[in-house]
């Protein structure tokens, strides 16, 4: 018997619910946009018309998926990043919102080094026959969307991207062959170690992996169960990789060079501390959309 869209609405959605999955008609028709390959405000103009069985086989198999708390950005294979589409897969961590705040930050004070727009070319103090082009690191790439958005934004900066992982360098790659930032260049290795020791940075961007070992096990089933543990994993206090940033990062940054690092709830004052002292001058603790510290930008030194 025919399904109607309004039906596989109904169903799925207190499937989902008994599932404890949050906001569970919204997941659906996420699900449903995707399938049919239509606006989601669309499928209120299309509550009526019947599910072909092959469109009925992939829902079933999605809105199952999601029942076990499959993130439904992997079970969609892509996410919105700051208004582009970034492949994920389960080798990588699925960008958050607080991360676009970091890379709007990231893309707003390299505008004021006056280097972004579509010249690709100085401006103002810097004449354009210097062409100063800022080099930027992000620190832990992952899917690569931290440096896809920066590549994107200021088509003059060069653009560097770390991770530890392989397979999440690969699917930073793909990412960066999608939006046409394949200029990016790509390293793989743990931390400061895997680059060339003349390397030097005008700018680095990171969100480090921040949550406790033993808090990973009280996390959410879509974030415990899928994200890759090494982009969760923070070591006992959830402090481990911002020590090592704090420890490292000066020799790899220019005198005047600024850090912008994500941290979690209740860990600002931790941070703020490993960059108190040193070389390390604290220029902002930003917050995130809710109010609560979550981005802390500091300079190294000019001496």
């Amino acid at each position: 018997m025919p399904v109607t869209v309004l039906e596989i609405i109904k169903r799925s959605s207190e499937f989902l619910a008994r599932k404890g999955v949050d906001s569970a008609r919204l997941q659906v028709e996420l699900i449903l946009s995707h399938v049919l390959q239509m606006p989601r405000l669309k499928l209120y103009l299309n509550f009526e018309r019947n599910l072909t069985d092959a469109e009925m086989d992939v829902i079933r198999k999605f809105v199952v998926r999601r029942g076990e708390r499959e993130p439904l950005q992997q079970i969609l294979g892509s996410t919105s990043f700051c208004g582009y589409e970034m492949a994920v897969t389960r080798d990588v961590l699925v960008p958050r919102p607080e991360t676009e705040q970091l890379a709007e930050k990231a893309w707003e004070y390299l505008a004021t080094l006056q280097t972004c727009g579509e010249t690709g070319t100085a401006t103002g103090a810097k004449a354009a026959s210097e062409a100063f082009r800022p080099v930027v690191l992000d620190f832990g790439t992952g899917s690569g969307c931290l440096a896809i958005v920066i590549a994107s934004k200021c088509p003059a900066a060069e653009v560097h991207a770390l991770d530890i992982s392989p397979t999440a360098l690969e699917v930073a790659r793909q990412n960066a062959k999608k939006h046409q930032t394949e200029r990016i260049q790509f390293h793989l290795g743990d931390g400061f170690a895997a680059l060339p020791a003349d390397l030097q940075f005008d700018l680095i961007v990171g969100n480090p992996p921040y949550i406790s070992t033993d808090e990973i096990a009280t996390l959410q089933p879509e974030v415990r169960d899928f994200d890759p543990r090494a982009a969760l994993d923070g070591g006992a206090d959830g402090l481990h990789f911002y020590g090592r940033i704090a420890a490292a990062a000066p020799a790899f940054l220019k005198p005047g060079g600024r850090i912008m690092l994500e941290f979690g709830d209740g860990q600002a004052d931790a941070v703020r501390q490993m960059f108190s002292s040193g070389v390390w001058t604290e220029r902002e603790v930003a917050p995130d959309l809710s109010g609560r510290p979550r981005i802390l930008i500091a300079q190294r030194g000019i001496s």
